[in-house]
């Protein structure tokens, strides 16, 4: 117990002398994927369905893994259609059209295939009157029955006897992969994979019925699938995060009444003593103060003024926080370049 004190006690006092507070901020990120603002019409196109040749070795897969014949098709479709209807939502584009007329075939069935030709995307992208094209490369559903007989208590007339329940588990697998062609630039902007687990569970007397027992597990399915398009759409569309900065809450009075400020949201009236200090006669002082200058410009969406102060505070007074702030202010900076082109309409 004595140990267990002097270890708290030692940790409030460290936490009591520390010098600096956090400060929370919203920092919007750059979409993953970055398409010109110039494609305005894109076109969805189904590339998953197995070649003729291919699809005896797609068969017995679908044996081996307790598939059905028309899970894969139905649920591939169910992923497209959830992306059209998230691309429509998001506004990002002015037209988004899924081809389902369109026979694109693939002869890896539950892998990426070679990508398509660009004389192929041309064609279609030509003939459909689109601008880029989003193509479902990969989709596979892959599912695992395992069984287990557990003991129970069975209630009869002639009261509770022992007895055995069978239990089914099975775990289906839903794997799709996508790409986006554009085809001014012959390019592939995106190549990507998403794989999301459903587990279903079933009991009854014997394995046969423990197995009937498993209900819906093509809505299920269908479901995922829809969501796994909608997922993908999301990786054109800029997000926010939450970061965390340190500033300076010691040093003089004007410090401590400034943290006062700050913890009330008053962040202007704390910036107006942090900025007197910048003319401290003491280096180390008039550091903190420059930093401390630096966040209050970036939480006011200042970055070049956030980056001079940050600059100033490493540069002339060797704060030890300022070079890595500066580093992440120029790569926020940087992001915002991406930003505003991706925002553009």
């Amino acid at each position: 117990m004595k140990k267990l004190f002097s270890i708290l006690v030692t940790s409030v006092a460290l936490y009591s002398c520390r010098s600096t507070n956090l400060v929370y901020i919203r920092v919007q990120q750059p979409a993953p994927v970055t398409i010109s603002p110039d494609i305005k019409n894109v076109g969805i196109v189904n590339r998953s369905t197995v070649a003729d040749k291919n699809k005896a070795l797609d068969i017995i897969d679908k044996v081996l893994t307790v598939e059905g014949d028309s899970l894969d098709r139905k649920a591939a479709q169910a992923g497209v259609i959830g992306l059209a209807d998230e691309l429509i939502k998001n506004n990002r584009f002015t037209n988004v059209t899924a081809f389902n007329s369109i026979d694109l075939r693939t002869n890896v069935p539950g892998q990426f295939p070679a990508p398509l030709t660009w004389d192929v995307v041309e064609k279609i992208c030509r003939e459909k009157h689109v601008d880029a094209l989003f193509s479902l490369e990969l989709f596979d559903t892959d599912s695992k029955v395992s069984y287990a007989a557990v003991p129970v208590s069975m209630k009869t007339p002639l009261g509770s006897i022992p007895g055995i329940e069978h239990h089914a588990n099975m775990l289906t697998t839903v794997k799709t992969g996508w790409r986006i062609y554009d085809p001014v630039e012959k390019s592939i902007l995106d190549e990507y994979a998403i794989a999301k687990d459903i587990t279903f569970t079933g009991k009854g007397i014997n394995p046969v019925a423990a197995a009937g027992a498993i209900i819906n597990r093509k809505e299920a399915v269908l479901d995922v699938s829809r969501k796994t398009g909608q997922d993908y759409a999301f990786r054109l569309i800029p997000y926010w995060i939450r970061v965390t900065r340190d500033y300076y809450v010691k040093g003089t009075d004007n410090f401590s009444t400034a943290k006062r400020k700050a913890q009330t949201g008053n962040w202007d009236g704390a910036a107006e003593l942090w900025k007197k200090e910048t003319n401290s006669s003491s280096a180390k002082i008039a550091g903190r103060a420059c930093y401390n200058m630096a966040i209050i410009c970036e939480i006011n969406g200042e970055l070049d003024k956030a980056i001079e102060w940050a600059q100033k505070a490493y540069e002339n007074y060797n704060n030890r926080l300022a070079l890595k702030y500066v580093n992440m202010l120029k790569n926020r900076k940087a992001n915002n370049s991406v930003l505003q082109y991706q925002q553009q309409s």
